[in-house]
Parts: C-alpha cells; sequence; structure tokens
C-alpha cells in the first residue's frame, strides 16, 4: 500500500527493535493509524522529498506499544499514533535537515533534533503546533530544549 508517491506503508512499519526482539506481528497498524501515517506522508515527508530532490529515509514511523516501550519512548509519542516519523536525508547532516524544515513552509507539528542522530518530524491534522526542539542528554537523562533561534 503507498501513502505517498515515494512512500510505502511498510517503510513505515519497518523496526529494527521489533526484529531484534522478535514481535513483529505487533505492526498491524489499525485503520486510523493508517490515515495519521498517509497524512504525515502527503504533508510533511513527501513535500520534504520533493523539495529537496532527495529520498528521505524514515528511521522509525509507526510504533506499537511494545516496541515504544522497549526503546523507552514517551508514553505520549505521536508515533504511537502513527503521527511521527524520525527521519534522515543523505548527504546532508541532521543539523542541516533540521534547518531546512525548521525554516520550511511545511505544517509540522513538532520537530525535534535528537542527539545529532535523526531528525523527529510530526504531523497533526488539527493543527501544527511548529514546535522546535533540541534533545540531549544531560547527567544521564534525556532534555528537551526549546529551539527558539
Amino acid at each position: 500500500m503507498q501513502l505517498s508517491k515515494n512512500f510505502p506503508l511498510r517503510e513505515l512499519l519497518r523496526s529494527q527493535t521489533a526484529t531484534r526482539m522478535g514481535f513483529e506481528e505487533q505492526f498491524t497498524p489499525s485503520p486510523v493509524i493508517i490515515d495519521h501515517l498517509r497524512l504525515l506522508c502527503q504533508h510533511v515527508l513527501q513535500p520534504l522529498r520533493d523539495s529537496l530532490g532527495r529520498a528521505v529515509f524514515v528511521n522509525s514511523g509507526y510504533r506499537c506499544p511494545r516496541v515504544n516501550q522497549a526503546i523507552g519512548g514517551s508514553p505520549n509519542s505521536q508515533h504511537l499514533t502513527g503521527q511521527a516519523a524520525d527521519i534522515e536525508v543523505a548527504h546532508l547532516s541532521i543539523e542541516q535537515l533540521y534547518q531546512r524544515i525548521k525554516n520550511s513552509a511545511l505544517p509540522y507539528d513538532q520537530l525535534i533534533q535528537e542527539f545529532d542522530q535523526w531528525v523527529h518530524v510530526s504531523f497533526n491534522p488539527a493543527g501544527g503546533r511548529r514546535q522546535c526542539l533540541r534533545a540531549v542528554r544531560q547527567n544521564g537523562k534525556v532534555t528537551y530544549l526549546v529551539d527558539t533561534i
């Protein structure tokens, strides 16, 4: 099933954690979650790919509760509802990708530059907060800093 021109559903369901832990069966999302993933692709990921002219690699899209818990994800994570993806783009640093999205007209809800390893981007059909954060580790804990620059 295609969610947009360049994003098949399977790409937003893939999970290295689920594969490693042997519970891929948990990745059967509801029709509502599939709709959320489609909206994320149509409004954010596909337009981003089109504007960059290069592939956007999804590291993590939808997460079932079991996977989210296994990785220590937030119990309120938009990954659980199919509204978020962690992404990378070849030949762009994580900071460059973050800045491109932040300074774009894309209707993102939340944008997080996470540990200089990936960019978390979400879409909420109810309206985007355009909240920009940076995830850093301080004293062994993850801290989210508001990015006002």
